[in-house]
């Protein structure tokens, strides 16, 4: 569609259809294109693919119509559906004069041979409006106010700071999509159990993901049919399509390619073996919607922090299967303090001010999916367990026959990296999953519904939540794929339809990461290729350095952005946040200082504690233990104090919380067989620290080992550590010829 530039509107025009917006008010109306003829010297900008809404950023500011700049086709469902991805907006300030360079497509009809558009000539009223408008700038200036420019100065930089992160979300996440003819709000179930009626698509959306439905709702107002063809549901979220073909007779040694973009021969055309579409569809819901630390648990309307539906759709021939699970934080009123590494978490209300509003989300929840099976993955022990705790007292209040609650704790099952453990959960719920069933449709109409749903939760509902549901979806998967005769009874999933469907998960979780937490998911590798390896690690500390530093005062802008889409007042003062940002930056420089100075004493006293008095200290060093079987180590910022003598070494694990070591191993160097140190292995880019692996026997057996690394000193850099200085030279003095060292990968 084409959008033009006049003096008080801009005007969206598509055939005989106009929408024009004032940009003195904002006002939106219903036109026939040719009212264009009206208009005063309209000038044509280019071409924009629809309209996303209206927002006003802060009541100070002016209000931004938002369009579709570009768009890019993710694929096609079942009935030729068209999904698409939203790639680039536009955004017009409804109180600017000058024309805006919004970089846009040109229209072959009113740009031909021409590269950038025309500028507006101004009307004789426009040249008056500027003349004046210079004169009370010039009177201004002419009698400066101080505080007036400042407040400005303010303004303008509070605008440029949300709209930065609006555009940042649609731009930089790419997790808005949307369909002409599709209603992604709602699942297959929902769509073939509903009524069928002439009603427009906007109109049969479910309203829990209906993304832009308070910034399109001037539109929704006008209540007539015309306007119908401006409203475009969107859902913020995840859409993978794919076409899978099951061959067993092809190799699994070209499995050397990068995971993050299959082959393009995966999705061979090949008549002889079947083939079958799989789309995941992740919905986001708009309702407590935010950043991480921002909006934890349940609010006052039972609606919880980052839920999300998350729908498996298989399509073989004219047979349409569909498996839905739910994600969401704990129901319960906690939240975490989120200036440090994983900060402990805190029950917000007492147990019997939680009943009421636990009580409205999952009476909520059973009236939509009539059972729910919740997979609760925090761990059941430290720093977490106040929050599963809370979870389950609550489950027993509420005592209700269509709620099943199975614990699994996740870092203890898959203690190791052996993520594969996950095995466990899906065995042991293996008849609940059968059970369950899933929604199967044909052309002739449904043969079968999903009987409930599994609602997965760990604390942020991210990394290991997503292993799991890519686990239980996979069984299903196998099971519906087995029904229908595309899978033998006995064979798994083709080594090259396990691989996409792993990277289809993969995404997932990442593109849900980086909605809720900024960053991608700490252990998608292994959701990715089915291995957890050290590269994976490595990664997931420089994500948790991004999560800290974007926490800090970024999320403060991204909630205000996502709270405005939604119609929600900011209660936050925005404008005080520049202050706290100095103030904060000075002091986190200070506490940098005392960090080191508090290492440097840390070293010294337990060397004098740890050590006897025959044995000679040579170094100390402060590290993060990348040891799997701490699979959240990378979450503190002094986890492992590593003291090197003349006979041993001593790895202490430091308890930041209580401020001292809690525990230590002494390990003779006699017992030492190997250390192993490389930069971090190349397959996610540049490496961006070095980390060691000291192998040890215990008891005579090998087999043992530390995996340590440096601790990132700036997580403000975003990821771009400094490695402690563990020099040959320091490490070869105490450890002599014992040092085997190998510049090869760790795994």
């Amino acid at each position: 569609m084409e959008l033009f530039q006049a003096k008080d509107h801009y005007i969206l025009q598509q055939g005989e259809r106009a929408l024009w917006c004032s940009r003195r008010d904002g006002g939106l109306q219903l036109r026939p294109a040719t009212d264009l003829l009206l208009a005063w010297n309209p000038i044509c900008l280019g071409l924009v693919e629809g309209v996303i809404g209206k927002i006003q950023l802060h009541s100070d500011l002016p209000w931004w119509l938002i369009l579709i700049r570009q768009k890019a086709l993710v694929g096609k469902l079942p009935g030729d559906h068209e999904v698409c991805k939203v790639t680039k907006i536009a955004v017009l300030s409804l109180s600017e004069m000058e024309p805006q360079d919004l970089e846009l497509e040109l229209c072959k009809k009113h740009h031909f041979g021409i590269n950038k558009p025309e500028k507006i000539i101004p009307s004789p009223d426009d040249s008056k409006f500027l003349l004046k408008t210079f004169t009370h700038i010039k009177s201004n200036v002419s009698a400066p106010n101080k505080k007036k420019v400042k407040e400005s100065k303010e303004k303008e930089k509070l605008e440029r700071r949300l709209l930065e992160e609006l555009l940042k979300m649609f731009m930089d996440s790419e997790s808005f999509y949307y369909s002409l003819t599709y209603d992604l709000t709602n699942s297959v179930q929902r769509q073939s159990t509903g009524e069928r009626d002439g009603r427009p698509l906007w109109q049969k959306v479910d309203d829990r993901f209906f993304w832009n439905k308070y910034m399109i709702q001037d539109l929704t107002e006008i209540g007539t049919p015309d306007v119908d063809f401006w409203i475009i549901p969107m859902i913020q979220g995840f859409v993978q399509i794919e076409e899978l073909v099951v061959n067993y007779t092809e190799s699994s040694d070209d499995e050397k390619s990068s995971p993050e973009t299959p082959p393009q021969e995966s999705t061979c055309v090949d008549d002889i073996h079947p083939r079958f579409l799989v789309a995941l569809i992740s919905r986001r819901s708009r309702h407590r919607a935010g950043m991480r630390y921002k909006r934890r648990g349940v609010d006052k309307n039972g609606n919880v922090a980052n839920y999300v539906e998350t729908e498996q759709l298989i399509h073989v021939h004219n047979h349409t299967l569909s498996f839905v699970q739910t994600r969401g934080s704990v129901p319960v009123f906690w939240s975490q303090v989120g200036y440090r590494y994983n900060p402990r978490p805190r029950l917000d209300r007492s147990e019997k001010e939680t009943v009421a509003y636990f009580c409205a989300h999952f009476e909520e929840q059973l009236n939509i999916y009539k059972k729910q099976v919740i997979i609760n993955l925090v761990d059941q022990a430290g720093r977490e367990k106040i929050i599963g705790d809370a979870y389950l007292k609550q489950v027993l209040l509420f005592n209700n026959s269509h709620l099943t609650y199975v614990s699994f704790d996740f870092h203890e099952h898959c203690r190791g990296m052996k993520f594969e453990n996950v095995q466990t959960l899906t065995d042991a719920i293996y008849d609940i999953i059968l059970d369950m069933k899933w929604c199967w449709v044909d052309e002739a109409g449904v043969i079968c519904k999903q009987e409930g749903i599994f609602r997965v939760n760990c604390m942020d509902c991210l990394d290991r939540t997503n292993v799991v549901q890519a686990a239980i979806a996979r069984v299903v998967m196998e099971q519906q794929l087995k029904k229908l005769g595309v899978m033998p009874p006995e064979q798994p999933l083709p080594v090259k339809c396990n691989r996409i469907y792993q990277i289809m998960w993969a995404n997932n979780g990442d593109s849900i990461s980086r909605q809720y937490a900024g960053t991608a998911a700490l252990k998608g590798d292994f959701t990715r290729t089915g291995e957890r390896k050290l590269a994976g690690v490595m990664k997931d500390g420089v994500n948790s350095a991004n999560r800290y530093y974007l926490n800090r005062f970024k999320d403060a802008y991204r909630q205000a952005v996502i709270d405005l889409m939604q119609g929600i007042p900011v209660t936050e003062d925005l404008y005080s946040i520049f202050t706290k940002e100095k103030e904060h930056e000075a002091l986190h420089k200070e506490n940098q200082r005392s960090h080191q100075e508090l290492i440097s004493q840390l070293l010294q006293s337990y060397m004098k504690l740890l050590l006897p008095d025959d044995e000679k200290f040579h170094g100390g060093w402060a590290l993060i233990d990348c040891d799997p079987s701490l699979i959240d180590a990378t979450h503190r910022d002094v986890d492992v104090l590593l003291l090197l003598s003349n006979s041993a070494y001593y790895v202490a694990y430091y308890d930041d919380e209580v401020d001292k070591v809690n525990q230590y191993q002494r390990l003779s160097l006699e017992n030492l067989e190997k250390i192993e140190i490389g930069p971090e292995p190349t397959l996610f880019g540049k490496p961006k620290f070095s980390c060691m692996r000291l192998h040890y026997r215990y008891k005579e057996a090998s087999g043992y080992f530390h995996t340590l690394r440096a601790v990132m000193r700036n997580p403000e850099e975003d990821g771009k550590g400094r490695a402690v200085n563990l020099t040959k030279t320091s490490l070869v003095s105490g450890l002599k010829t014992k040092v085997l060292w190998s510049r090869e990968r760790i795994f």
